[in-house]
């Protein structure tokens, strides 16, 4: 099994010393970096740190070293945003620490974005993603958008205070078979219910897979709502978007 003297950045090896607590997390952690170079090390503590200027110029010269596009998006952008995800679930930094990481993980993505499209590489998914109706909060749900575009996904985001006819609308305008929604107020979480129904009398609940998600929302409220999962962090919404594409595909046929 991997150990966490294993990763050679001692940045990185620090943060998941003090940050990453559940055992489950801190394996996942440590599995994702052994086995990273060093320089893709550097780029996820510059991304943790929330350091724009030093991911912006290690990612350029990544480049043109002859790194690919996409190792450096996985092991490097996507690395270190996976314990970025699991430090704001946990309340060891805030809103300003994300989006000071945010912005760094957009400066790496400014380099790898073109390149990934102009080589052609086809979508992993389509999703919609969109904070329900009452609630304003997005930073979780921004987070979630970020890792599914990084890992392969198109995301059309619908922004806050969602209604049940946006999503609506929006799954037939994009064809997209899943969607995912978000809601931080205990008051707003029945909206996510909501939402389902209205996929069930509009007939097309079959054809789209829905995950939730938010800080109180649990595995038995997502069952109870009639979601087909939920993920506690950003990581987690990643894994069971793609399980879900692939139960949907299997469920039609293809």
């Amino acid at each position: 099994m991997p150990e966490i003297n294993d990763i050679e950045n001692e940045f990185i090896r620090d943060e998941i010393e003090e940050f990453i607590e559940a055992p489950a997390d801190r394996e996942r952690i440590i599995n994702i970096f052994v086995g990273t170079s060093p320089s893709m090390q550097e780029i996820a503590a510059a991304l943790i740190d929330g350091d724009n200027n030093s991911v912006d110029k290690m990612t350029s010269a990544a480049l043109k070293a002859g790194t690919d596009a996409l190792e450096i998006m996985d092991d490097g952008l996507i690395a270190g945003m996976s314990i970025v995800g699991i430090k704001f679930r946990e309340n060891f930094i805030f809103v300003p620490e994300v989006l000071a990481c945010a912005r760094a993980m957009k400066a790496g993505m400014a380099y790898i974005e073109p390149i990934l499209s102009a080589s052609g590489i086809k979508p992993v998914g389509t999703v919609i993603m969109g904070t329900v109706k009452g609630d304003l909060h997005d930073i979780g749900k921004n987070l979630c958008i970020m890792m599914l575009r990084g890992s392969g996904m198109v995301v059309h985001d619908l922004g806050v205070d969602t209604s049940e006819d946006e999503f609506i609308d929006a799954v037939e305008e994009h064809g997209a078979p899943l969607i995912g929604m978000s809601a931080l107020l205990t008051t707003t979480m029945p909206n996510m219910g909501k939402t389902i129904d209205a996929f069930i009398d509009a007939d097309l609940r079959d054809d789209v897979k829905i995950m939730v998600g938010g800080a109180s929302v649990t595995q038995e409220f997502a069952d109870d709502m009639g979601a087909d999962g939920t993920g506690k962090d950003a990581v987690a919404c990643v894994d069971l978007a793609k399980r879900l594409l692939e139960e949907l595909k299997e469920e039609q046929g293809g």
